[in-house]
C-alpha cells in the first residue's frame, strides 16, 4: 500500500530513522520514535506497525549481525526462545488485524507511554557475569515465555521490545548488558521478519517508505552497535535513559498536548 509523501517529510522520516536506528541498537526503544513519526505524517495506524517492522527489520538484522559476529549471541543456546519469539509474533500480528484502527489510534500513545514509565521506574540491575547460564528445564521454561510474550508484544505493537529484552534478560538469566542486548537485539530481529511477513499478506506496509527508513535504520544500527560493544555498560546506561526521558516527554505531548 503505497502512500504520496512531500519530500521534505521522507527527509524528515529518514532522519528520523537514523537516530532509530542508533538508539535501538545501544539501549532498545526506536519503535517509541518511528511508530509516532509515522503516525504523525498521516498513515494509518496498520499502515504504520506494518512499514515499521519493514524499516525496523533493517536495524535489527545489522545490529544481530554485529553482536554474532562478536560472539554476544549464540544461536543454538538460544534457538527456543528464537522458536518462541517467530510464533507469538504472528499471533501478535494476526491479532492486530482484528483491531479497529479508531481503537489502535488511541492505545498505541498510551501503551508507548506505559513502556516508557516502566523502563523509567523499574530497577534496571546490572549484572557482570560474562557467561551463559546453565542449560535446564528452568532455562526452557524462561525462554518460551519470554520468547512467547515478548514476540506477540512485538507483533501487536513493537514500541520498546528491545527494551523489554535487555531488561528481562538481565533479570532473567542474570547475563550482562552486552549479552543482554545481543540476545534482545537477535530476538527482536526474528520478531520484526515474522511480523513484517504477516503484515505483507494482510497488505499493511509501504515498501518505498520502508525501505527508504529502513536504509537510514540500518546505517544508525550499525553505529549504535559498534559504540555499544566499544564503550559497553558505562556508555550504554546513561544513553538508555536519557531516550527514555525524551521520548516520554514527547509521546505524552504528541497524544495528549497536539491533538
Amino acid at each position: 500500500m503505497e502512500i504520496a509523501l512531500e519530500p521534505n517529510l521522507w527527509l524528515m522520516l529518514c532522519g528520523i530513522g537514523f537516530l532509530a536506528g542508533l538508539i535501538d541498537a545501544i539501549a532498545g526503544g526506536g519503535g517509541m520514535l518511528t511508530i509516532p513519526a509515522l503516525l504523525t505524517v498521516g498513515l494509518p495506524p496498520h499502515l504504520a506497525l506494518g512499514t515499521n517492522k519493514l524499516a525496523a527489520s533493517f536495524g535489527s538484522l545489522t545490529a544481530s549481525i554485529t553482536f554474532y559476529r562478536k560472539k554476544l549471541f549464540n544461536i543454538r543456546f538460544w534457538r527456543v526462545s528464537i522458536i518462541m519469539t517467530a510464533i507469538g509474533a504472528v499471533l501478535g500480528t494476526i491479532v492486530v488485524d482484528y483491531l479497529p484502527v479508531h481503537l489502535l489510534d488511541k492505545a498505541l500513545p498510551i501503551l508507548i507511554m506505559f513502556t516508557a514509565a516502566y523502563t523509567l521506574f523499574s530497577k534496571n540491575i546490572v549484572y557482570e557475569n560474562n557467561q551463559l547460564p546453565d542449560k535446564n528445564r528452568s532455562l526452557k521454561i524462561k525462554q518460551s515465555t519470554q520468547g512467547l510474550v515478548l514476540g506477540f508484544y512485538d507483533g501487536v505493537a513493537g514500541p520498546g521490545t528491545g527494551a523489554f529484552w535487555t531488561a528481562t534478560s538481565s533479570a532473567l538469566y542474570k547475563i550482562n548488558i552486552l549479552l543482554s542486548c545481543g540476545l534482545a537485539r537477535s530476538t527482536n530481529f526474528v520478531s520484526n521478519l515474522c511480523s513484517l511477513l504477516t503484515f505483507i499478506y494482510l497488505g499493511y506496509v509501504n515498501f518505498l517508505l520502508g525501505v527508504s527508513m529502513g536504509l537510514f535504520i540500518m546505517l544508525g544500527s550499525w553505529v549504535g552497535s559498534h559504540w555499544a560493544i566499544k564503550f559497553g555498560t558505562k556508555f550504554i546506561r546513561p544513553i538508555f535513559i536519557t531516550v527514555v526521558i525524551i521520548m516520554s516527554i514527547n509521546l505524552a505531548y504528541q497524544a495528549w498536548f497536539n491533538g
